[in-house]
């Protein structure tokens, strides 16, 4: 499975993003799909995932009322809409997928990363 996370930037506080990822090589509608972080220094963490279908969602405590997960199983494109971005959200984002199952221990199952795209919010 190949991964192409795109769409971040440099936003102020309050602002929003949305960030795609690409997904090519598999069955996209067979893969439980998410989103994590890593910002520097810091351990990657978990933001959200949902499941093949796009019916259950999971999220972080921390995101959570901010940031919305949905895919599209005809484009083969993950989403992550982010709302009133603070600059704790700064960090690289990455994309990631696993086989159906795999989205409800909070993407611990998830086999398949992207590369990162920077996401930064100004004060």
């Amino acid at each position: 499975v190949q991964l192409q996370a795109s769409g971040g930037g440099l936003v102020q506080a309050g602002g929003s993003l949305r960030l795609s990822c690409a997904a090519s090589g598999r069955i996209f509608s067979r893969l439980d799909m998410g989103w994590f972080r890593q910002a520097s220094g810091n351990e990657r963490e978990f933001v959200a995932a949902i499941n093949w279908s796009g019916g259950s969602r999971d999220y972080a405590d921390s995101v959570k009322g901010r940031f919305t997960i949905s895919r599209d199983n005809i484009k083969n494109v993950l989403y992550l809409q982010m709302y009133s971005l603070k600059p704790e959200d700064t960090s690289v984002y990455y994309c990631a997928a696993g086989e159906i199952g795999s989205y409800a221990s909070k993407g611990q199952g998830f086999v398949y990363w992207g590369q990162g795209t920077q996401v930064t919010v100004s004060s």
